[in-house]
Parts: structure tokens; sequence; C-alpha cells
């Protein structure tokens, strides 16, 4: 069990590490971590090179987390190992492997996103019904308040929500689903205090760098 657990969380994690965002402004030569909110997430990255630059790193941050849930669920397990633990719990540990190597980097001093394109991912992956409620409630939300970090932390909250109903009495399952939620309101702290204070900054459209 532990095994199967851990080997997961390593897969994920090795496709966390790929940063799109950080990759993308390396091309254009600029560190992103370097300017804005100072991570390598898609707002950031949307907010300091524009808007092609958001859609491109949103998209290989969640294709990421797919990818990765794909690798184990057809390569890993179906065709050399048997897993010991349910499958759908797997993918689950996986997808948070993909988010701690995308908000912990090792090789950027662990500094890195804030993990909510790869929950989309995740969402998506594990069941179509929850990855469509985070994605239709974020966008619902951020077009009604202009907030990205309102919409991003109903997101995160969702993935938990929607277990406890889809998966009644899967325990293990919806406690990995808190972690997403945990982490994303971890890294969101300083956008729910602004939020608070009433000083958030809403997303507007130009270009800042």
């Amino acid at each position: 069990m532990i095994r199967d657990i851990l080997l997961c969380l390593i897969v994920g994690y090795v496709f966390g590490c790929f940063q799109t965002g950080y990759i993308y402004g390396r091309c254009h030569g600029i560190d992103i971590r370097d300017y804005g909110s100072g991570n390598s997430g898609t707002t950031n990255t949307l907010r300091v090179l524009g808007k092609k630059a958001g859609y491109i790193t949103y998209l290989g941050d969640a294709l990421k987390a797919i990818f990765a849930i794909l690798v184990v669920k057809y390569l890993i397990y179906g065709f050399w190992l048997v897993p010991a633990l349910d499958f759908q719990l797997l993918l689950a540990y996986t997808g948070l492997g993909v988010a701690l190597g995308h908000n912990y980097p090792f090789y950027l001093k662990f500094k890195g996103g804030k993990g909510i394109a790869v929950t989309s991912g995740v969402m998506l992956a594990l069941d179509l019904r929850i990855g469509l409620v985070g994605i239709i409630g974020f966008l619902i939300l951020f077009f009604t308040t202009r907030y990205v970090s309102v919409g991003s932390l109903f997101m995160s909250l969702a993935f938990p929500v929607c277990v406890l109903i889809l998966y009644p009495g899967q325990w293990h399952l919806f406690g990995v689903s808190l972690v997403f939620w945990a982490m994303a309101w971890i890294r969101h702290r300083t956008n729910i205090q602004r939020l608070i204070n009433g000083n958030e900054n809403r997303f507007d459209r130009k270009k800042t760098h």
C-alpha cells in the first residue's frame, strides 16, 4: 500500500516539476518569478506576459496533471503493476504529487505556482463531473467578481465537496481531496487577507511587461 502511494506521488511530482510559466518566461528572456506576484502560475504569467502566455501556461499545467494520471493508469498499472489500493485513490495521489511538484519544484528552490490549474486537471482526470463543477464555478465567480482568487478558492473547495457527494464512504479519497483544498488556501493566504481587507487586485487585461 505504502509502495503504491509513494510511487504515485513520485511520478506525479516529476510531472509537476515541469513549470510551464517558468519555461515560457525563460524562452522570452525573463524569470517570471521576478515579476508580479512572484509565482510561476497561470495568473501571474497572464498578467506579466499577456493572454497567449496565460493560456499556454494553463494548458501546460492542467495537461501535465492529466498526463501523469494517464501514465499511472494505463502504463504503470496497466502493464507492469497491480494496485494494492483502490485505483481512483492512487490516481488522486498521483494528482497530489503533481500539485506538490508544481507548487514546490526542487530545482527552483521550491518556489512554484499555486496549483489551481493543476487541480483543475486532476479533477477532470479523476471524474469529469467534478472537473466541470470546479471549472464552471471558477468561471462564473471570476466573471462576476473579476477576482481570480475567488474562483480559485471555490474550485479547491469544490473538490472535496464533490468527492463527499459522489463518492460517499470513501474517506481516504476525501482526505486526499482535502489536502488539495488546504494547499490551495495556504498558497492563497495573502489573497484571502487582501479579500478580507478589501484591497485584493481585480483582474485586468493590461499587459504589465
